[in-house]
């Protein structure tokens, strides 16, 4: 008998939502990513979308730019700043040479661009990108809930000796800073002070789940892969207190 197959567990399938108000697109790419083995949930227009994002809390959010009721660019400010849905990526779909629109989005936190009409199997492995790179970033963000607090002090205080040293008198203000929305600013100032992801949650009264996806946003907005990486780029450029 194979104890491997006794014990492994089925993998749990991604939980995708799409959004889109052209019903011939948005039932094509829905058939799609499901025979690509993903989960997937219909919005027919934004404010549907929204309220669908916030009753099952998606992994990933697939949405058109252009729609009635709430448009794109607005849907992604209400995720960006909902103390759940904060840490969601999100993937625009978009019609070719929308250069302003790409610039925009980005900008706001957008993760991904698909430019319409699309391949399939280009559409597949952005989504498939964009997942996988979630899932590294939320393990990395996870592994500093119970790390030791007084080990992570002394590598902040390290990293700020080290750069008062670099930059005895560096008073330069000037700083290019991400697009932030205030919960992820509050997160790494605490991530700055040296606390873990359970005391974050205890301060912002929050989930620790949120507090890791806070972190694997900021991970993902300022090019960083680490805790300690994120607290260095964050006192180099003057980020936090």
């Amino acid at each position: 008998m194979n104890q491997t197959n006794l014990n492994s567990e089925p993998q749990k399938k991604s939980q995708i939502l799409l959004i889109d108000d052209e019903p011939g697109l948005r039932n094509a790419v829905k058939t799609f990513l499901e025979d690509e083995g993903f989960e997937i949930t219909v919005g027919v227009d934004g404010e549907d979308g929204w309220e669908k994002a916030q009753q099952f809390f998606p992994d990933l959010i697939i949405t058109d730019i252009m729609m009635p009721r709430c448009n794109g660019f607005t849907l992604l400010e209400r995720v960006r700043e909902d103390e759940r849905l904060g840490g969601t990526p999100v993937i625009f779909l978009t019609a070719k040479g929308m250069t302003l629109d790409r610039t925009q989005g980005y900008l706001a936190g957008v993760d991904d661009y698909i430019s319409k009409p699309f391949d399939p199997d280009e559409l597949a492995a952005r989504v498939k990108n964009v997942i996988s790179r979630q899932e590294r970033l939320l393990k990395e963000a996870a592994k500093f809930a119970d790390t030791d607090v007084s080990k992570m002090a002394k590598q902040i205080t390290e990293i700020k000796s080290m750069l008062t040293n670099n930059n005895p008198k560096n008073n330069d203000n000037t700083v290019l800073t991400p697009n932030f929305t205030p919960r992820e600013a509050s997160v790494l100032q605490l991530v700055a002070e040296g606390l873990m992801n359970k005391e974050i949650a205890r301060k912002l009264e929050t989930s620790i789940r949120n507090v890791e996806k806070y972190v694997s946003r900021l991970f993902i907005k300022t090019t960083t892969s680490s805790r300690t990486e994120l607290v260095r780029y964050a006192l180099e450029n003057n980020l936090v207190k």
